[in-house]
């Protein structure tokens, strides 16, 4: 069984393990270090047994060692990074390290080995604490498939499923693999792609996903994906980017210890030749030992992206955080992000061969199998008018095709106006006009049998949201991009307050619009459809609701799991109080070290006692960049 999950989670992770050694190797230093130190302090000044070994006291005896198989290896990458002229801030340690051991210092070299190591250490450990969801997402999958063969029920592995396979899901049992239903009718939650509830009946021919949880009833399902290529493995893919990508504020502290490191090996190089003793040049290196940019920054951001998380907000690319604040233009599209995507059916238009309510239960009996937003507003005014559905069978539903099944012996299509002249066009004259909202046709048995129309209504708060974005956030421009007919999309604009609108955009249309404008200033645009996934990759930061598609989260940098404009503002907040807190930590940090260069330059503050004071500054610059996972009492200005 956990060969099985391993398999799963290691290939929707890449096997990326390199970094969790490195940092494993880390801990082990800088725990090796620290017992060092214990050794040494209580062989110095507890049992005071005066003994030497090749002439030197014995109690030096542990901090040779963790020199030995620790410095030596922290200092060699250090090197490496030199030869490469990586001049980074941690090169200081290195210094350090090799300027104690020349001066014979070797407790200060130890306490050096001991902050730069457990530093790193620090760092990873918040990643992992950061992408803990991960192995919640892997764990939570479950590690065989029940495969139906001649009749007969066969646990097997569940990376043993193949594409084609026949398998059970039993009762409340969570579906392993994205697949079709063969026999059974029932439900599933999907919630947890949404993080709302979200119950899907189930019916021969309905999809199912993998992570759904399976209601009372069993069902017989044929396997469409393997395990590693289901749309929940894409999601813990997706996520997995986050520890994989590096922000540039992360670049910022690199280069922040650009600048800071010279300045330091310059006050220490003065130290030693103003006063003559090479100690002061030790001293001086030991306070300088970066560990606010090592910590402080990568403490802050993961600190924001838990905080994010907490929010229902996920950040897959942490640089979006820094990015958010630069940004001067908004685009949004339409449909589910200033609407609510949840349309109403306003008008039913019946054949004249057809009854009002018979055309609505034939299409509600067939639409509770969707996920459409439409088919969400069928179903709502079939219970609302109290009618009985039929079940249904054979149900599919091709993209760009349209929904379709047997009820009541029927065969019934619901699809798009376009797609039903394509395949009908001798039936123009009947779909004379068009709708002020949107629609679909209905067909039965081959013939129309009347056409629905919605309205999808603009959210109540997105007016005043619009105003905010100029008010707070100093956006300079907001557009409105969409795909739908002007009138729509006009109708929406007036009504939220946005005065430049584009209306029937196509996909590559809507891209070309994003990058002419990313060209000039930065940009944000908010989209939920499959059709926008390319202009949220060219914008400055793409930001997708939850309700999308796996697709649509892949192109996103940020995912708002609610459908919700306040967490859009609470993401902007996030990331213009992370770019405080961290710079706020590594610049601080900065200026406590350099006073306590100063103090050492002039002799008052030894290696030993410099190294102390140092982990009191880092002490300082962590705590202050673990605010950022804490939630302030308030994380939004904006009301409706």
């Amino acid at each position: 069984m956990a060969e099985a999950r391993t398999k799963f989670a290691s290939s929707v992770s890449g096997a990326k393990d390199a970094p969790s050694t490195y940092s494993s190797v880390d801990g082990l230093i800088a725990l090796l270090a620290l017992s060092a130190i214990a050794v040494h302090l209580l062989l110095r000044y507890v049992w005071t047994t005066p003994t030497t070994i090749l002439g030197r006291p014995w109690h030096e005896l542990p901090l040779y060692v963790a020199l030995i198989l620790g410095g030596i290896p922290l200092v060699a990458i250090l090197a490496m990074k030199l030869i490469r002229f990586e001049f980074s801030s941690d090169l200081l340690a290195g210094i350090a390290i090799v300027t104690a051991v020349l001066l014979d210092e070797y407790l200060a070299g130890t306490l050096v080995v001991l902050m730069l190591s457990g530093g790193q250490a620090l760092e990873a450990y918040a990643v992992r604490s950061a992408s803990s969801v991960l192995h919640a997402l892997a764990k939570r999958m479950p590690t065989l498939a029940h495969r139906l063969s001649a009749g007969t029920i066969t646990d097997v592995a569940l990376d043993d499923v193949q594409v084609g396979d026949v398998c059970v899901v039993l009762p409340h049992e969570i579906c392993p693999v994205d697949g079709t239903v063969l026999e059974g009718h029932g439900s599933m939650d999907e919630s947890y792609l949404t993080g709302e509830p979200f119950i899907m009946s189930k019916a021969p021919g309905a999809n199912v996903l993998s992570g759904s949880i399976n209601g009372a009833s069993a069902l017989t399902i044929r396997a469409d994906q393997r395990a590693e290529d289901s749309r929940y493995a894409k999601i813990m893919a997706v996520m997995r980017e986050t520890e994989q990508r590096r922000p540039r504020l992360r670049r910022l502290g690199d280069q922040l210890g650009a600048i800071y490191t010279p300045i330091a090996v310059g006050l220490a190089l003065a130290a030693w030749m103003g006063s003559g003793e090479a100690i002061r040049f030790l001293a001086v290196l030991v306070v300088a030992t970066p560990c606010p940019l090592l910590i402080g920054i990568p403490v802050a951001i993961i600190g924001s992206i838990s905080l994010a998380a907490r929010r229902g907000i996920i950040i897959k690319n942490p640089a979006v955080l820094e990015k958010l604040s630069s940004c001067e233009t908004a685009m949004f599209d339409k449909t589910g992000t200033l609407t609510y995507g949840q349309p109403h059916l306003t008008d039913i238009q019946a054949a004249p061969e057809m009854q009002r309510e018979e055309l609505l239960r034939l299409a509600a009996s067939l639409e509770v199998y969707s996920r459409h937003p439409l088919a969400r507003a069928v179903v709502q005014a079939a219970k609302r008018d109290k009618l009985v559905l039929h079940e249904a069978s054979a149900v599919s539903e091709k993209p760009g095709q349209g929904l379709r099944g047997t009820v009541a012996g029927n065969e019934v299509v619901i699809t798009s106006r376009k797609h039903w002249l394509r395949e009908r066009p001798g039936d123009q004259s009947i779909l004379e006009g068009t709708a002020e909202g949107l629609e679909c046709i209905v067909g039965v048995n081959g013939r129309w049998a009347g056409t629905l129309r919605f309205r999808d209504e603009p959210r109540d708060d997105g007016e005043p949201f619009i105003r905010h974005l100029t008010r707070k956030h100093r956006f300079r421009r907001i557009l409105l991009v969409s795909g739908d007919r002007a009138s729509e999309v006009q109708y929406l604009a007036d009504k939220v307050g946005i005065p430049e609108v584009h209306a029937g955009q196509s996909p590559e249309q809507k891209l070309e619009l994003v990058r002419r404008e990313t060209a000039h200033t930065a940009t944000v645009f908010l989209g939920d459809g499959i059709n926008d996934a390319p202009a949220l990759m060219a914008a400055t930061v793409g930001i997708a609701f939850g309700q999308g598609s796996d697709i649509t989260m892949e192109a996103a940098d940020a995912v708002i799991l609610e459908s919700s404009l306040q967490r859009v503002d609470e993401l902007l907040h996030i990331g213009q109080r992370m770019r405080t807190i961290a710079l706020q930590s590594a610049v601080g940090g900065m200026a406590l070290s350099i006073v306590g260069m100063v103090v050492a330059a002039f002799g008052y503050l030894p290696p030993v006692a410099g190294a102390v004071v140092q982990e009191i500054i880092d002490v300082l610059a962590v705590a202050n960049a673990l605010r950022a996972a804490v939630q302030p009492s308030v994380l939004t200005d904006y009301s409706r």
